[in-house]
């Protein structure tokens, strides 16, 4: 079946999930490397290697969705419960400015009393204060949770944020987009079609977005191809989403517990994400999940782009999962591993190679 493979992908025919999971569960880590790096030759021949200035804040860790495998979470009522005002928001994207950042990246749950008009003030201000910075925040759950707390419908919701100065939107809260998967790890949260849902209407909206991937904890390999699938099939209908990223359930401190997924499982879905989902440009590894050698490594497994230098990243930090890097250690990362090194704004426009 290598062979079959091969020549679909050298003719740029998109496999099928037999041979997707075939790839995942009987080919060694090596040899679907091997297919996923000449993919991403072929897409990015100019051997640069990207990424983007940007700060993840979170505005508030109060959730109602309380997911088993979420160690950042709060209920109203914990002594650590926040609510970011404003003005703190604002001295947060303020330091981002001061280190050319251009996008602010920024979630926070479902939180039970927020309305739109709550996102509405804070994205206009923000909008005004720091034109230079995209606002690439929130997530299909929170949209839908916004939308329902507001009485209004999840188009009219996502067209007001939008107005508001909502540029694009992360693909945060996918987990895994198969519905048996998600009752288990997250019995609270919106289903997979409601996910693709949000997608396709943001797109509708020339919205542009992300798509991801958290594997690693309950699901199948059965589940990680659906996944693929699912995800490239929006893809084929709207041609939305800028970029991919699959990164590890980070286990510790999280109800849902267990062993955290190798990095050998890391790099064959990696891989895989390239080698099946021919229709979108770019393939990011995560340092922040991974570690700088192993992002490092993904650049050979078919990751084009390391996503952002995160000035500040609490979610995964709470599972104790927490490396930091500044601007100059991604480039001098990026540079060592034998590429080129790009800065990027959201929607991967160029910046300046370094």
């Amino acid at each position: 079946m290598l062979d079959l493979i091969q020549l679909k992908i050298d003719q740029e025919q998109p496999l099928n999930r037999e041979e997707a999971l075939w790839l995942l569960t009987d080919v060694d880590l090596l040899e679907i490397g091997r297919l996923a790096n000449g993919v991403r030759q072929k897409k990015h021949p100019h051997k640069r290697v990207t990424f983007v200035v940007d700060r993840n804040v979170n505005y508030s860790n109060i959730c109602e969705s309380k997911c088993r495998f979420c160690a950042f979470y709060r209920d109203v009522q914990d002594a650590d419960a926040y609510l970011l005002d404003n003005e703190t928001i604002f001295a947060k994207v303020q330091e981002l400015v001061d280190h050319d950042g251009t996008q602010l990246l920024m979630q926070g749950g479902l939180h039970p009393t927020l309305k739109i008009e709550w996102f509405e003030d804070l994205f206009r201000q923000l909008s005004e204060r720091f034109p230079q910075v995209q606002i690439h925040s929130l997530s299909p759950a929170e949209v839908i949770h916004i939308a329902r707390l507001s009485g209004i419908t999840m188009e009219q919701c996502l067209r007001r944020l939008q107005a508001a100065g909502l540029a694009s939107v992360p693909g945060g809260g996918a987990e895994v987009l198969v519905d048996s998967v998600r009752q288990e790890i997250s019995p609270n949260k919106i289903g997979w079609k409601q996910w693709a849902w949000v997608m396709e209407e943001a797109h509708n909206l020339g919205m542009r977005t992300t798509a991801t991937l958290m594997f690693g904890s309950r699901e199948t390999k059965a589940d990680i191809v659906e996944h693929l699938f699912r995800i490239r099939e929006i893809q084929e209908r709207t041609g939305g989403f800028t970029a991919f990223i699959p990164w590890t359930f980070q286990p510790a401190n999280t109800e849902l517990g267990g062993e955290a997924a190798s990095g050998i499982d890391y790099l064959k879905v990696l891989a895989l994400s390239r080698i099946v989902l021919d229709n979108i440009d770019n393939i990011q590894g995560s340092w922040v999940t991974q570690g700088d050698r192993m992002a490092q490594v993904a650049l050979h497994f078919g990751a084009n782009d390391l996503g952002g230098t995160m000035l500040e990243e609490n979610v995964v930090a709470a599972a104790g999962c927490s490396f930091c890097m500044s601007q100059e250690e991604l480039v001098t990362l990026i540079r060592d591993a034998g590429f080129i090194p790009a800065r990027r704004t959201t929607e991967y426009e160029i910046l300046k190679e370094y």
